[in-house]
C-alpha cells in the first residue's frame, strides 16, 4: 500500500506542468522553492522505497535461485542413485537395488518440491520486476524535473535580480538626468540660473547708476565751457582753450525771441 501511495506521487510530480504551475502563482520564485523543496523529499522518500522493494525483489530472486538451484541438485541425486540402483540389480543385489530406488524417488519428490516453489515464485518475481522498472523510471523523471525546478528557479532568481538592477540604475540615472527639472541636477542649475539672474539685474542697475553719473559730469563740463567763453567775450580776450574751467552760473531761462532783437 505504501509503494502504491509513492508511485502515485511520483507519476504525478512527474507528470506536474511546470509553466502551467508558475502561470497560476501569485509568487513563482516561492512556489518554484517549495516545489523543490517537495520534489527533494518525495524523491529520498521514493529512493527509500524503490530500494526497499529492490531489496525485496533481490530476495525472492535469490530464493527462487536457490529453488531452481535444488532442484537441478536433487534431480542429480535421483539420476545418481537410480543409476545406482540398476548397478546393484544386474550384479543380483536387489535388496540394495531397491533401497537406491527408493532414495531415488525421494530426491525426485524433494526436486518437484523445488520446482513447484521455484514456479510459484515466478510471477511475484515478474510482477516486483515491473514495479521497481517503474518506480525507477518515475524517480528518474522526478529527478529530470527537479533539475528543470533547480534550473527555473535560478534563472527566475537571476531574472528577478537582474530586473531590480535595471530598475535601481534606472532610478539613478533618472535622479541624474539634466534635462529633467525635478532632478537634483535640475534643481541645482535653475538655482545657479536664478543666482546668474540676479548678478545680472545687479550689473545693469550698477550700470544704469554710472551713465546717470557721467551724464550729469558731462551736462557740467558743458556749462564750464559755455561760462568760460562768456567770460573771454566781456574781456574782449580770445576765445579760451577748451576744457578751460570757470565758475558754473547759474542757469536762466532763455526766450528764443529774445535772439531776434540782437
Amino acid at each position: 500500500m505504501v509503494k502504491q501511495s509513492i508511485f502515485g506521487r511520483i507519476a504525478q510530480l512527474a507528470k506536474a506542468n511546470i509553466n502551467s504551475l508558475l502561470d497560476q502563482a501569485e509568487d513563482p520564485q516561492k512556489m518554484l522553492d517549495q516545489m523543490v523543496r517537495d520534489y527533494t523529499n518525495n524523491i529520498a522518500e521514493a529512493e527509500s522505497a524503490v530500494a526497499q522493494t529492490i531489496g525485496n525483489l533481490r530476495m525472492l530472486q535469490a530464493d527462487y535461485n536457490e529453488d531452481v538451484k535444488n532442484a537441478q541438485d536433487w534431480g542429480n541425486k535421483a539420476l545418481a542413485a537410480s543409476r545406482k540402483a540398476d548397478e546393484y540389480r544386474a550384479a543380483g543385489d536387489a535388496a540394495d537395488a531397491q533401497k537406491f530406488d527408493n532414495l531415488a524417488k525421494v530426491a525426485i519428490q524433494r526436486q518437484m518440491t523445488a520446482e513447484s516453489e521455484a514456479k510459484a515464485a515466478e510471477p511475484s518475481i515478474a510482477s516486483q520486476t515491473e514495479v521497481v522498472d517503474k518506480l525507477k523510471s518515475g524517480l528518474d523523471q522526478m529527478k529530470n524535473k527537479l533539475n528543470q525546478l533547480t534550473a527555473k528557479r535560478n534563472e527566475l532568481v537571476a531574472r528577478s535580480k537582474t530586473a531590480a538592477a535595471q530598475s535601481q540604475v534606472h532610478d539613478a540615472l533618472k535622479s541624474i538626468d539634466i534635462m529633467d527639472p525635478t532632478s537634483e541636477v535640475g534643481r541645482f542649475e535653475e538655482k545657479i540660473r536664478r543666482e546668474e539672474a540676479k548678478v545680472l539685474g545687479q550689473q545693469e542697475l550698477a550700470a544704469s547708476s554710472l551713465d546717470a553719473q557721467f551724464n550729469q559730469l558731462e551736462d557740467l563740463g558743458e556749462q564750464t565751457e559755455i561760462e568760460a567763453r562768456l567770460a573771454a567775450l566781456k574781456s574782449g580776450g580770445s576765445k579760451p582753450a577748451l576744457g578751460a574751467g570757470a565758475p558754473a552760473a547759474s542757469g536762466a531761462t532763455i526766450n528764443e525771441a529774445d535772439f531776434d532783437k540782437l
